[in-house]
């Protein structure tokens, strides 16, 4: 005699947003078995999974096809709107150069010479870096010498850095002169970036969860850096990882291990019971 199979778990959110870098990444630019596996459970008790993360999609695409998520990906902090799936754009802004290139004149004239870099639109958009700029990660780049390559193509997001100011200061001081123009986010170590003013993770995830028929009181998101504030003032339940900035931290519902510690399966664990 045959038995039914069990039922799967009850799990009380309908979209999981997570991070990339710091949150769903460990250190080595790896996803754990077990957060997979987290995963795979919740999608499983019938949520989505979504990716929400500041890194433009040619930056992103390789993991989500590792990861074999064929969903809808956020990239490029809320610019863009992704089919993993279908391997196409459904959204993408771009940033005012006339605009980005006030701010930066803005910015510049308070706090002196910054080094830039920027990320281009579109599923293959380069990101381009100029003197100066000290790149992490080690993910591809363009170099260029000409501060006119930074406009010659639409963009999603300029990259700047200061040579004595810390990341939050930098922050801080494009914000103050310049945020009428630009949106300013702080998106992890050494990365301070110009947006289109009013984008951030939060319109991105908005604009993916209303494709999905989710709303922002049937998700949970998790998080790692000042750029997912928005993220968590919108969704229902908000998750600092360990290994979060502080200013992240102070807002969160709860705060989990760290990214190299299955910080996003400790949570989803317990809520699937």
């Amino acid at each position: 005699m045959s038995h039914p199979a069990p039922p799967a778990p009850a799990f009380p959110y309908k979209l999981v947003a997570t991070d990339l870098d710091g949150t769903l990444l460990r250190s080595d630019d790896t996803i754990s078995g077990r957060t997979r596996d987290a995963l795979a459970a919740v999608t499983a008790a019938g949520a989505s999974h979504i990716i929400v993360t500041g890194r433009a999609v040619p930056w992103t695409r390789h993991i989500l096809d590792d990861l074999g998520y064929d969903g809808i990906a956020v990239c490029g902090q809320g610019a863009q709107v992704y089919h993993a799936g279908e391997h196409r754009l459904l959204t993408s802004v771009t940033l005012d150069r006339q605009l980005a290139g006030l701010a930066l004149a803005k910015i510049e004239a308070e706090i002196g010479p910054l080094a830039l870099a920027a990320s281009r639109d579109g599923l293959d958009g380069e990101v381009i870096v100029g003197p100066g700029y000290r790149e992490g990660g080690g993910l591809p780049a363009t170099p260029f010498t000409d501060v006119a390559e930074l406009w010659a193509a639409p963009l999603n997001k300029v990259y700047v850095q200061h040579p004595e100011l810390t990341d939050d200061q930098l922050a801080e001081a494009a914000r103050t002169v310049a945020g009428d123009l630009v949106g300013v986010t702080m998106a992890g170590e050494g990365i301070v970036e110009l947006l289109p003013l009013g984008l951030s993770k939060a319109t991105g995830l908005s604009l993916a969860a209303r494709r999905l028929g989710v709303k922002a009181t049937d998700t949970i998101a998790f998080g790692d850096m000042p750029n997912d504030l928005p993220m968590f003032a919108w969704a229902a339940h908000g998750v600092a990882m360990a290994n979060a900035h502080e200013s992240l931290k102070e807002v969160a519902d709860e705060v989990t291990a760290s990214n190299d510690d299955d910080g996003i399966a400790v949570v989803l664990e317990r809520m699937l019971g």
